[in-house]
């Protein structure tokens, strides 16, 4: 399992509002997982710059679409892909693999 960020951190960070980061997990820009402690943001939809993944909002949105819980969206995003090398689904998504990543998405609803 990836590294977990909560929003405080993030926040910290990014030097955004938690409240702002919010309304991007709302809005579908950013995957928020819901914890006991509130919500944490995987660490593998930011690039090193701390910008997320181009892709990210088009896949959650495919997500929605299907009726995917956020909280499913991740667990598959950080299953074995089948790539070899122990990668995971979101390192498909981290590379470019779009389609390959909306297919399991599309498959697993």
């Amino acid at each position: 399992m990836q590294p977990a960020l909560s929003t405080s951190w993030l926040g910290a960070r990014l030097g955004r509002d938690p409240q702002a980061l919010d309304a991007a997990r709302r809005e579908g820009r950013l995957l928020g997982l819901r914890g006991d402690d509130g919500y944490t943001f995987p660490a593998w939809q930011f690039g090193r710059d701390g910008t997320v993944l181009p892709a990210l909002p088009r896949v959650i949105s495919a997500a929605r679409s299907v009726g995917m819980s956020d909280e499913r969206l991740g667990s598959l995003l950080e299953a074995r892909s089948g790539l070899g090398s122990g990668r995971v689904l979101a390192d498909a998504l981290r590379d470019g693999n779009v389609e390959h990543v909306l297919s399991v998405v599309h498959s697993a609803a």
